[in-house]
C-alpha cells in the first residue's frame, strides 16, 4: 500500500502565499484521498505495485481513467511539496544558465509560467520540465495528466492549478496566487537536481514506493 507523504515542512511555513488551513485541507483531505483510493482500487483488482509510477503508466494501457486519475494525482501532489520550499531561494548555476538561455532570465520564465496557469482552461498543473536534451519547457496539463506519461519530459517544478490549491487564499485570483508563488515558493536546488537528472546526471525525483516494497528493500 501506498501511504501519504510527509510533508517536508510545517502546515504553517509557506505562509503567507499558501496559508495553514489551506495546507492541511490540501494535504489531509485532498491529497490523502488520492491515496487511500489508489489504494482501494489495486486491492480491489488483485494488483500488487511495485512503484506509483508503474502504476500511473499502466493504468492508461488497461483503460483505468479512474485509477489513473488518482495515481496521478497522488504523484503530482507528492512532487508539488517536494518542489517548494519554506526559504526562499533563487536559480543558480547551470539551472540559472539554462533558464537565460530558454527564456531570457528568471522574469521572462515567471511570465511564461505565470501566463501559461493563469490562461490554462479549468483544473490541472502548470510544470517547468526539461527534454532528453535539457531544454526548458513551461506546460500547463489537464486535471490528473502529468510528466509520468510523458517520458520525454522530466519535470523540475510544479504548481497546482486546482481551486483547492489556491482558492481559501487568493479566491479566483489564479494568477496573483500564481505570481507569488513563482516569487516566494520553488525549491530551485531542487530543480536544479531535476535538471541534471534530464541529462542523465542522477536519479530523477520517484514517489516513495509502497510499504510492501520498502520493507522488502530494508530486509535485503
Amino acid at each position: 500500500m501506498f501511504t501519504l507523504p510527509k510533508l517536508p515542512y510545517a502546515y504553517d511555513a509557506l505562509e503567507p502565499v499558501i496559508s495553514e488551513r489551506t495546507m492541511k485541507f490540501h494535504h489531509d483531505k485532498h491529497h490523502a484521498t488520492y491515496v487511500r483510493t489508489t489504494n482501494e482500487l489495486l486491492e480491489k483488482a488483485g494488483t500488487t505495485a511495485k512503484s506509483l509510477e508503474a502504476v500511473i503508466r499502466s493504468a492508461p494501457e488497461g483503460g483505468d481513467k479512474k485509477l489513473f486519475n488518482n495515481a496521478a494525482q497522488a504523484w503530482n501532489h507528492a512532487f508539488f511539496w517536494a518542489a517548494m520550499t519554506a526559504e526562499p531561494e533563487k536559480p543558480d548555476g547551470g539551472l540559472a544558465k539554462t533558464i537565460d538561455k530558454a527564456f531570457g532570465g528568471l522574469e521572462a520564465l515567471k511570465a511564461a509560467f505565470v501566463k501559461a496557469g493563469a490562461e490554462h482552461f479549468g483544473s490541472g498543473w502548470v510544470w517547468l520540465a526539461a527534454d532528453r536534451s535539457g531544454a526548458l519547457h513551461v506546460r500547463a496539463t489537464h486535471d490528473a495528466d502529468d510528466t509520468v506519461v510523458h517520458p520525454e519530459l522530466t519535470p523540475l517544478l510544479v504548481c497546482d492549478l486546482w481551486e483547492h490549491a489556491y482558492y481559501l487564499d487568493h479566491q479566483n485570483d489564479r494568477k496573483g496566487f500564481l505570481e507569488d508563488w513563482f516569487g516566494r515558493l520553488p525549491h530551485w536546488e531542487f530543480a536544479g537536481y531535476q535538471l541534471a537528472a534530464a541529462r542523465g546526471e542522477g536519479q530523477p525525483w520517484l514517489h516513495p514506493a509502497p510499504e510492501a516494497e520498502q520493507t522488502h528493500a530494508r530486509a535485503r
